[in-house]
C-alpha cells in the first residue's frame, strides 16, 4: 500500500464515521437549527469523499451550492418558526466564539500566504488550451483561476446578503 493510498484510508476512516453520526445527529435532533447546521457538516464530509474519488469538481459543487442552499433553508427556517433572540444571540457551546476567531484568524493567513504565493498571478490561456482536459475541467480551472476574485466577491455578497437577511427579519422583543 502506498502512502497516498494509506493517507486516502486514513480521511475515510475519519470521514465515514462523521459522516453516519451526522447523518443520524440530522435526523433525531428535534431543533431545526442544529438539524441545519448538521446537514451543513454531513455535505462537508460528502465533499470530502468526493475528493478521495478524484472529482473536485462535484467537490466544490457540493460545498458551494449545497452547504450554501443550506445556509439560506437555516435563515428561513430562523424566519420562518420565529426562534427568539434569546436563543439566536446567546451563546450555547462554550468556546464557539474564540474557534470561530481562531478559524477566522486562519482563513485569512491562508488568504495572505496565497497571495504571496502568487496564485491569482497566472496568465490567461487561450480557450484550446483551457478546453485540453475536458469542459469540466477548464470550468472549474478558469472559475478557480482567472475569476477567482470574482468568484470569492460573489461568495461574500451572498453572506452578507443573508446576514441581511436574517437582521431584517428577526423580530422586535
Amino acid at each position: 500500500m502506498t502512502s497516498s493510498e494509506q493517507a486516502e484510508l486514513i480521511v475515510f476512516i475519519i470521514l465515514a464515521p462523521l459522516a453516519v453520526v451526522t447523518a443520524l445527529g440530522m435526523v433525531l435532533t428535534r431543533n431545526a437549527v442544529y438539524s441545519a447546521l448538521l446537514l451543513v457538516v454531513n455535505f462537508f464530509c460528502l465533499a470530502g469523499f468526493y475528493v478521495l474519488l478524484e472529482a473536485q469538481f462535484v467537490a466544490a459543487v457540493q460545498v458551494i451550492v449545497y452547504a450554501g442552499a443550506i445556509m439560506v433553508l437555516f435563515l428561513f427556517v430562523l424566519m420562518l418558526l420565529g426562534i427568539g433572540n434569546e436563543v439566536v444571540v446567546k451563546e450555547q457551546m462554550r468556546g464557539q466564539r474564540p474557534a470561530a476567531v481562531l478559524l477566522a484568524l486562519g482563513l485569512l493567513v491562508a488568504i495572505v500566504g496565497a497571495l504571496a504565493a502568487g496564485v491569482f498571478d497566472a496568465e490567461p490561456a487561450s480557450l484550446a488550451a483551457a478546453n485540453e482536459g475536458g469542459n469540466v475541467e477548464a470550468i472549474g480551472r478558469i472559475l478557480f483561476t482567472r475569476y477567482t476574485f470574482a468568484f470569492e466577491t460573489a461568495g461574500i455578497l451572498l453572506v452578507v446578503a443573508a446576514v441581511g437577511a436574517l437582521v431584517l427579519g428577526k423580530r422586535q422583543p
